[in-house]
C-alpha cells in the first residue's frame, strides 16, 4: 500500500508538470460544460427538451467525457512510458505489477474527481438552470463507469505499437461507441442493427446506469447495468494480464 500510494502521488506531481494533459483533463471538460450551457440559456421560447438538454443530458455527457478523457490520457501516458523504457524500468522494481499499474488508475480517478467537482462548483454558479442530481449515487456510478473505461483503456494500450497514434486509436474506439449508447439518441429510436449493436456495448450500460444514477433510480434497478460493467471491467483485467507489453 504504501509503494502504491508512493507512486501515485509521484505520478499525480509528473502530470500537473505536463501543462496541456493537465488543462485537457481539468479546463476542456469545464469549458464545454459552461459554454454548451451558457449557449443555449432557456427562455420561454425554448422547448422543453433544451431544458431536458440543459438539465440532465449536457451534465451526463460531460461526465463521460471525463472518463473516456481520462482512458485517452492513460493510454497515451502508458504508450510513452513503453517507448521510453520507463515501463521496463519500473518492471524490474521490486513494485508488483497491479501497483505499477494500479497506481496510474488512482490518478485518473483523482483528476476526474477534481474535474467533477470544477464542474459541480461552476454549475452552481454560472450555469443557466439547477442541477438537482442524486449526488452520491451520481458519484458512485461515475467511478464505476471511469474505472471500466480506463480498464478498457489497458487493453488498448497494451496493443498500441507507438504513442504517435495512441489517443488517435483510443478516441476511433470509445467515440464511435459513444454514438450508439443512447446519450444523444435513445435505443429504441435507432434502427435495429444500431439498437441490437449498442444494448451489448458497455458504453450503452454506463450511459443508462449514470442516467438512473442522476435521477435517484434505485440500485436494484441499476444492477443489470452495474453487473454488465463489472463484467467488462473483470473481461479486460483478464486481457490485460495476457497482452501488456513491458517493452
Amino acid at each position: 500500500m504504501r509503494g502504491l500510494l508512493k507512486l501515485t502521488w509521484l505520478e499525480i506531481r509528473i502530470f500537473v508538470r505536463e501543462p496541456l494533459g493537465f488543462v485537457a483533463a481539468i479546463g476542456i471538460p469545464l469549458a464545454m460544460f459552461l459554454v454548451l450551457g451558457r449557449s443555449m440559456s432557456p427562455v420561454a421560447e425554448h422547448s422543453a427538451r433544451t431544458t431536458q438538454f440543459l438539465a440532465q443530458d449536457l451534465p451526463l455527457f460531460v461526465s463521460i467525457f471525463i472518463s473516456i478523457n481520462a482512458a485517452l490520457s492513460l493510454i497515451a501516458v502508458i504508450s510513452i512510458y513503453r517507448e521510453g523504457g520507463i515501463l521496463k524500468r519500473l518492471r524490474a522494481t521490486p513494485l508488483r505489477p497491479a501497483v505499477i499499474l494500479g497506481a496510474h488508475v488512482l490518478v485518473k480517478l483523482f483528476f476526474t474527481g477534481i474535474s467533477l467537482a470544477l464542474v459541480v462548483l461552476a454549475g452552481r454558479r454560472f450555469y443557466p438552470v439547477p442541477l438537482h442530481a442524486h449526488v452520491a449515487g451520481f458519484a458512485l456510478a461515475v467511478v464505476a463507469t471511469t474505472v471500466t473505461i480506463l480498464c478498457m483503456g489497458f487493453v488498448i494500450a497494451s496493443m498500441v505499437g507507438t504513442a504517435r497514434f495512441a489517443q488517435l486509436i483510443g478516441s476511433a474506439f470509445f467515440y464511435p461507441m459513444l454514438v450508439v449508447s443512447g446519450m444523444f439518441v435513445p435505443l429504441s429510436s435507432m434502427p435495429r442493427p444500431l439498437t441490437l449493436l449498442g444494448s451489448v456495448l458497455p458504453m450503452s450500460h454506463a450511459v443508462a446506469l449514470l442516467r438512473g444514477a442522476w435521477v435517484g433510480a434505485g440500485w436494484l434497478l441499476l444492477l443489470p447495468h452495474l453487473g454488465a460493467l463489472a463484467l467488462t471491467t473483470a473481461i479486460c483485467l483478464a486481457l490485460t494480464t495476457r497482452v501488456f507489453r513491458w517493452e
